[in-house]
């Protein structure tokens, strides 16, 4: 894998203060900050109208829609100035468990109202009716506003493997590499595709995001490329990984894995992991070997280690 192969990068999950709480900087000013760190483009993914939005949750449906998309479009307006691609998505909200949407518009929005209150499963038939893509964000995140991690492997279309705030040297918050290491076993145990993207906030940007060969030449042309396995980098912006993770023996180890710790009760997983215990850290020995020899920032069943120990402790 080399890495200048593949020079166009996109940041895939970016925030602007136009419609997200949380964010410190406007849709010009991150999309400014992004040319100047070399991206070819940025997809705004500003938290919609259950997450954590700035818009004033009492105004009509198309009036909310037209305030929320102003950060994209500041971003955009700019970065048709300034020769970086500006593409529209957003995050989806269902108490804590968040999705990237792609694909969809304001005006999709607009003509569909009933968006907002769709369930996980219509809003992944209703995106993927529109064309779209949803994509489970950080799904393994914990953090004081996530009551619970919850996966949703059949209604969505991929998954965020690689989120820069868990793994980046710059990132201050939600900095748990392990989340993102079971975000890439939970999507190959699946067959998911991934994607990663840094969930930033404020101008002060990781350099996370996926890379690709080519340009892209639209959001359509973004969801097509990771539903059709279009080779692809992804980058947490210290280091890169194909999207090529697991052997099939790995596959299978996880597929039990998941079946057990899903499906079972407490005194079932206890038994399971004491019993596994010693193959799983032979598997973490062996997999941070090829950490050391070749890089992977995200040591492939490393975090089983750590689960073993929290299923025995409780």
């Amino acid at each position: 894998m080399i890495r200048e192969d593949y020079p166009y990068l996109y940041e895939t999950h970016m925030h602007t203060c136009e419609g997200s709480a949380c964010a410190r900087n406007t849709g010009k000013e991150m999309a400014q900050a992004a040319k100047d760190a070399g991206y070819t483009g940025i997809i705004i993914t500003d938290h919609n109208w259950y997450g954590n939005s700035c818009i004033d949750g009492t105004l009509p449906w198309t009036e909310w829609i037209e305030q929320f998309c102003r950060g994209y479009e500041n971003a955009k307006s700019w970065g048709d100035q300034i020769g970086l691609q500006v593409f529209f998505g957003y995050e989806s909200c269902y108490n804590g468990t968040e999705f990237l949407i792609y694909g969809v518009d304001k005006q999709w929005l607009k003509d569909h109202p009933q968006i907002k209150d769709a369930s996980v499963k219509e809003q992944h038939s209703l995106i993927r009716e529109a064309g779209g893509m949803v994509i489970h964000a950080h799904p393994f995140r914990e953090e004081y506003y996530i009551p619970q991690i919850r996966l949703f492997p059949e209604e969505v279309d991929g998954v965020e493997g690689i989120n820069a705030s868990h793994s980046s040297s710059l990132s201050r918050s939600h900095n748990h590499p392990e989340f993102d290491r079971q975000a890439i076993a939970y999507a190959n145990e699946h067959g998911l595709p991934m994607s990663a993207g840094s969930d930033v906030h404020t101008t002060r940007l990781f350099g996370g995001g996926v890379a690709f060969k080519r340009r892209l030449s639209s959001i359509e042309d973004y969801c097509q490329a990771i539903l059709g396995g279009e080779d692809y980098l992804l980058t947490n912006g210290d280091e890169w990984c194909d999207i090529e993770y697991l052997s099939e023996d790995e596959r299978k180890f996880l597929g039990d894995y998941f079946r057990i710790i899903g499906k079972s009760d407490a005194a079932s997983q206890k038994t399971y992991l004491s019993a596994m215990r010693e193959e799983i850290a032979d598997k973490k020995q062996k997999s941070e070997e090829l950490y050391r020899k070749y890089f992977s920032l995200y040591i492939k069943l490393g975090f089983l280690a750590g689960l073993i120990l929290v299923v025995l402790i409780v």
